[in-house]
């Protein structure tokens, strides 16, 4: 069964492994990282092990039984009891309701380990996938926004209801 890791080092080979071979999936749907991320990876991710060891920032990885990473889903922006959340899935994991269930487990965690009252996230128009994934955890359509250059939604959860 997949579980919810706090990014540590160690999940480098394996987190490398998940954006390199999902990285013509995610360009689809969201802006390529770029050929310097993969370049640069091990100085990118001690980066966010040291922004995440601030608070600022909390990381966390979705991991099969095997090692192997299967979605990414990051609180971002901590501040004043609120967050934004954003996740990527594995091209071969999606439609099995992991990313649901990861979000879903990821906002118990904000309310009762991080101390969250609030969660934030943003999703294109196009990604009807996320959208559901959103909805189905309680999140709360909101304004019409832009992301990346595209008609977006934001959306809102209040922990603990």
């Amino acid at each position: 069964m997949p579980t919810l890791e706090l990014l540590r080092a160690d999940h480098a080979k394996a987190l490398l492994a998940f954006e390199r071979e999902n990285r013509a999936f995610f360009a689809a749907i969201i802006p390529d990282r770029g050929d310097e991320f993969f370049t640069r990876f091990d100085e990118m991710l001690a980066d966010r092990i040291a922004e995440q060891a601030t608070g600022a920032c909390l990381f966390h990885l979705l991991v099969d039984d095997d090692g192997s990473v299967l979605g990414r889903f990051n609180l971002v922006d901590i501040a004043d009891g609120e967050a934004e959340l954003g996740y990527r899935m594995a091209e071969h994991a999606t439609g099995r309701g992991l990313a649901t269930a990861a979000v879903a487990e990821l906002c118990v965690r904000a309310a009762t380990e991080y101390g969250l009252t609030t969660l934030r996230a943003r999703t294109t128009l196009a990604n009807a996938a996320s959208r559901t994934v959103l909805t189905r955890n309680a999140f709360t359509p909101g304004t019409e926004t832009e992301l990346n250059g595209k008609a977006a939604l934001t959306y809102t959860r209040r922990l603990g209801t």
